[in-house]
């Protein structure tokens, strides 16, 4: 029995990693995809979009490590718990990665246009959505509940800066319409950032689900 046991702590901690890895990998695509807007660089927004390849290929490794530890352990109770937050932990992270080559498409459409302004909000966005990534992760790691519960707060933050960035954009619509199409890409980056928050807030419920056994609403 205690063989077992080490056994699924052992696996369990490599699907841990494997996590990590994979959120780090977000993290770099989410970073990069803003700065390569930011700096008008098509060359790293398709280096984002390449890499997309190797968190997906990730994410069906973490499914794969689960799948093999609920059909060779059999964990129940929150052992179990462990692994099905695993899976979705995996597929928010995915989605993250998804939005951020989102973001490089974008700089593929703005296309070496000179920005309309200079980005001040998004990237500020994006150093919230980069802590809350790494938060929600730790989070998981240390089954840290106050510092998931934290991710509530952290999405309200990024909630209001996509307000303001929308109203702002909105604005230089109305006075200049040849403004349009940029700035409704950047609405759409705005955008993207925001739901990023989502899914690391998604994240930081899995958490609370995973210690407690009930999953709170964060996304209010």
């Amino acid at each position: 029995m205690a063989l077992q046991r080490q056994q699924f702590d052992a696996a369990l901690q490599e699907l841990r990693k494997a996590l990590i890895d994979m959120g780090e990998k977000v993290e770099t695509a989410i970073l990069n995809s803003v700065i390569a807007l930011r700096d008008n660089n098509l060359e790293m927004a398709e280096g984002v979009i390449a890499k997309d390849k190797e968190v997906n290929e990730a994410e069906e490794k973490i499914i794969e490590m689960g799948t093999n530890l609920i059909a060779l352990q059999q964990p129940v109770a929150k052992d179990l718990r462990r692994v099905l937050v695993a899976f979705r932990m995996a597929t928010d992270l995915e989605r993250m990665a998804d939005l951020a080559v989102d973001i490089a498409k974008v700089v593929r459409r703005i296309n070496g246009e000179p920005l309309m302004k200079p980005l001040v909000d998004i990237p500020r966005m994006t150093e919230i959505v980069q802590t809350m990534t790494n938060d929600c992760l730790r989070a998981y790691t240390e089954e840290n509940v106050d510092l998931a519960y934290r991710m509530a707060k952290m999405d309200d933050d990024v909630d209001h800066l996509n307000s303001q960035i929308l109203r702002e954009l909105m604005g230089l619509m109305a006075d200049n319409p040849k403004t349009i199409n940029q700035a409704m890409l950047l609405c759409f980056v705005s955008r993207h950032l925001e739901r990023m928050a989502d899914h690391a807030t998604n994240i930081g419920e899995s958490v609370v689900y995973l210690v407690v056994g009930k999953r709170p609403d964060l996304n209010q």
